[in-house]
């Protein structure tokens, strides 16, 4: 497989290096007041989704009902299970923070951009996947907060719920409308400049999760622990990618789905967004100083699942005689 050069993936790690060496700025009471930029920024990503998404795409596959709950099983039932085994058997390996970040990557929605290009690559389903990563999306708005709350109150805190949901409603949900409200006036538009429109939504997920990082950094949360914990997430990541590939292609062969609706199955049901993730915890976590250990596991996974599934689209495109 050819190496292709993928700025998103390098703006990440560049956001985390600059957050380590100038954090004063993107931290809390800092000059780019962040608790008023994440909001905008939450906004605007979501405005930008609202715009492009197209509902007409969505009705060519809302009758595949089987593959529709095997994908949001996946992605809200299973996941969040594998999610708590982790924690129990993490057990003090790893800090809170981490523990909280593994599960909060478990708890996620799926991608809607990647798993569509990824089964149109595989020549999968194509609108089933843009159906199941959009209803993700959508869900994920209620399921993902209500799946962090049962985890932080089992362990004796307590989430404001229904202050966490009014805020995903204003910041996320409220602007996805507003977006599609203005689609008959800026939808062809957006569509022509897709790639710019592209851009400005990953740049301004960049400069979040720059914020994101420099609350941890400049309260020395990273300094407490070794690089290990990059291995440990990294571990964890490709048992989760596994295990979950490996059961959407076993339930799928099981109930009997076309070739094209497993690729789909186990292209959505499989992955994470961070497009969604990083506003998402802004919103959940707010300025919590181990925000950047939270983080960190959707980070790493994202870029994991791309390579992986990659590979896995061009291979099985080749098989299908593409």
């Amino acid at each position: 497989m050819k190496w292709k050069f993928d700025w998103f993936l390098f703006g990440m790690v560049a956001a985390v290096a600059v957050a380590w060496v100038f954090p004063e700025p993107g931290a809390t009471g800092g000059w780019m007041q962040p608790e008023l930029l994440t909001k905008a920024g939450v906004s605007l990503i979501f405005f930008l989704h609202g715009l492009l998404l197209s509902f007409a795409a969505l009705r060519e596959g809302t009758l595949r009902w089987p593959v529709h709950l095997a994908v949001q099983g996946s992605t809200f039932l299973l996941f969040p299970l594998l999610g708590l085994a982790l924690l129990a058997g993490l057990g003090t390996t790893v800090s809170p923070e981490l523990k909280l970040g593994i599960f909060f990557l478990c708890a996620l929605p799926s991608t809607v951009s990647s798993s569509v290009a990824l089964t149109a690559t595989a020549r999968g389903n194509v609108p089933v996947a843009v159906f199941n990563a959009t209803l993700s999306n959508l869900l994920g708005v209620v399921l993902t907060p209500l799946w962090i709350g049962v985890v932080i109150t089992a362990t004796g805190q307590a989430l404001p719920l229904g202050e966490v949901l009014v805020d995903l409603l204003t910041w996320l949900v409220l602007p996805l409308v507003v977006g599609q409200v203005a689609r008959p006036w800026f939808g062809a538009w957006a569509t022509r400049h897709k790639p710019m429109v592209n851009r400005v939504d990953r740049g301004v997920i960049l400069l979040l999760v720059y914020t994101s990082f420099c609350d941890s950094v400049q309260r020395g949360i990273w300094t407490d622990y070794g690089w290990e914990i990059i291995a440990i997430v990294l571990g964890v990541s490709l048992a989760l990618f596994g295990l979950v590939m490996g059961f959407t292609r076993g339930l799928s062969r099981t109930l009997k789905f076309s070739r094209a609706d497993e690729i789909a199955t186990m292209f959505c049901g499989s992955k994470k967004t961070l497009a969604a993730g990083v506003p998402m915890a802004q919103l959940i976590f707010g300025a919590h100083p181990g925000l950047g250990l939270i983080l960190l596991p959707i980070m790493i996974y994202h870029p994991l699942q791309l390579i992986l599934c990659t590979a896995l689209a061009g291979k099985w495109a080749r098989r299908s005689g593409k």
